[in-house]
């Protein structure tokens, strides 16, 4: 390939780095009501990457149909509710002793690591598993850098096979061997307690807060799950009049009882621990599409507007969804196609917002500065520790108007590199094996600055900043790569994955079209 000659000075190049937003928000792709969707489509139906993508899977091995999916297995059982199956209806988790690293969840788990995103996983699993099978499950996941796990969430629910199979105490105590075999084998892993908080604004305890007490003890991140309307008879009824297994809430209420569960949390622990909000939505079946997405506008309107920052983070569930508790309705007779909802609006305008987006500033975090042997050296080792907390590049481009071409080219001995250029507010996936990424979806943007300032017509300069996420989705073992410039030690390689990039691209950029008049056929 015949590269343009580049429209931007590469000298004019510098350091930034990535810092987190003052909320994050995550965001939930499948569960047992609606498929994964590729992180490719999100990407380009959003605009950006979010902060983690939350994954549901199951692990019950000693199960006879295992590792079918539970309602494949049992297609034949009469059942009047989401989970009356002899082990829960998620993804089966592939892995564990006996089983393989390379199917799902991992599968899921690096395209997502890939498109710089954390992972939150969400694993529902049998109490009665040995301490080996769980240190498995932790040295398996070990690889994927600063992965969070939920284990067996909602745990004081009644619904999944877990509460089936074990009492209150005996489940939190599961949880808490669980956390202690996760920090001896894969330490940089934080592990998720989920409970139902409070109940009742009146109530003096958290739901059965007593039993759960070790596990709250234990636990590396505090969590409760909050719906604002939810049709929890999905979908073996309809939500209508004459039905009851639905309801609505208003949104204050839910607000202050997610706010006192926190406090309660951090009271019993006598310190902060991270507190998130792990499934978050209104259901459009209790709420119609309207309502719903004002409700959840209505819930991060509280949020920036309380100046008691309580909650690090929320989770929306989910991006596609076969009822209404998704930005997409699944098509039901084709599941790789979703029709947006109302609620896609108000979710893109949330997740570009400043208080709910990472902040790109000029120069190194400490993270590299204190790895760094020669700080002037190696503006091209980028250092990716995750979706908050990264190292990158800049490159200023200038534009003397609206631009009809504006494209990035890459050499060669650029063609394996995992990249995400980001650019005007608007996100880019450079995947290995690409050349050529065409930056242009930024000028159509609404929302993006880039936009904005081409709206203008006249000259302005905006950086395109290049990240690299690990390639293959894991981080590196110490030892495989050897990193000029910086010093490194074993645990460095746990939460950091470091890229050289050869040569920064091309930029072609023209503001009038090649052919402006039209000649005649032959």
């Amino acid at each position: 390939m015949n590269l343009p000659k580049t429209d931007a000075d590469n000298s004019k190049a510098y350091p930034v780095h990535l810092k987190p937003a003052a909320c994050r928000i995550d965001l939930g792709d499948g569960s047992e009501r609606g498929e994964y969707v590729d992180q490719d489509y999100i990407l380009t139906r959003l605009g950006k990457p979010l902060h983690a993508i939350n994954l549901m899977y199951c692990y019950y091995p000693h199960e006879e149909k295992w590792p079918e999916r539970a309602s494949k297995a049992y297609a034949g059982k009469e059942v009047s509710f989401a989970w009356d199956y002899p082990y829960d209806d998620y993804f089966p988790y592939l892995g564990g002793i006996g089983g393989r690293t390379d199917g799902e969840p991992f599968t899921c788990i690096r395209e997502v690591r890939r498109h710089g995103q954390d992972v939150v996983l969400t694993l529902t699993m049998d109490p009665k598993l040995s301490d080996e099978e769980v240190a498995q499950v932790a040295r398996e996941l070990k690889p994927f850098g600063r992965l969070q796990i939920r284990i067996n969430h909602e745990a004081t629910g009644d619904w999944f096979s877990f509460n089936k199979r074990a009492t209150y105490p005996e489940v939190a105590l599961f949880f808490a061997r669980c956390v202690e075999i996760f920090h001896r084998e894969a330490p940089q892993i934080r592990v998720i307690l989920c409970l139902d908080g409070y109940k009742s604004p009146d109530a003096e305890k958290m739901d059965k807060e007593d039993d759960f007490l070790p596990a709250i003890l234990a636990a590396d991140v505090e969590s409760v799950d909050r719906y604002l309307a939810l049709h929890w008879g999905w979908p073996y009824d309809v939500a209508d009049a004459d039905t009851a297994q639905y309801a609505r809430y208003r949104v204050e209420d839910i607000y202050a009882l997610t706010k006192k569960s926190a406090a309660r949390y951090r009271e019993l622990c006598g310190k902060h621990k991270p507190m998130v909000l792990s499934e978050l939505n209104a259901d459009g079946d209790a709420t119609g599409p309207y309502d719903q997405a004002k409700m959840v506008e209505r819930f991060a309107e509280l949020l920036k507007e309380d100046p008691d920052r309580w909650l690090d983070g929320f989770t929306l569930y989910q991006f596609r969804d076969r009822g209404r508790l998704g930005l997409e309705l699944e098509d039901p007779g084709n599941p790789g196609v979703g029709t947006p909802w109302p609620l896609m609006d108000s979710f893109i305008r949330l997740i570009h917002d400043p208080f709910f987006s990472v902040s790109i500033e000029r120069g190194r975090s400490e993270a590299s500065v204190e790895r760094l042997t020669d700080p002037d050296a190696d503006l091209k080792t980028l250092r990716w520790g995750g979706s908050e907390d990264a190292d990158g590049i800049a490159m200023p481009l200038t534009f003397s108007g609206r631009p009809v071409f504006c494209e990035a080219y890459f050499e060669e001995n650029c063609r394996d590199l995992n990249l995400m250029l980001e650019f005007g507010g608007v996100w880019f996936y450079k995947a290995p094996g690409v050349v050529t990424v065409d930056l242009m979806r930024a000028f159509f943007d609404g929302q993006s600055e880039a936009a904005r300032l081409a709206s203008e017509e006249k000259e302005f300069t905006l950086p395109l900043h290049l990240f690299a996420p690990p390639a293959s989705g894991e981080n590196a073992v110490l030892g495989t790569d050897e990193i000029p410039g910086f010093r490194l030690r074993e645990d460095d390689y746990l939460t950091h994955a470091f890229t050289r990039i050869p040569a920064l691209p091309h930029i072609r950029i023209r503001t009038r079209p090649i052919m402006e008049k039209s000649v005649l056929p032959g």
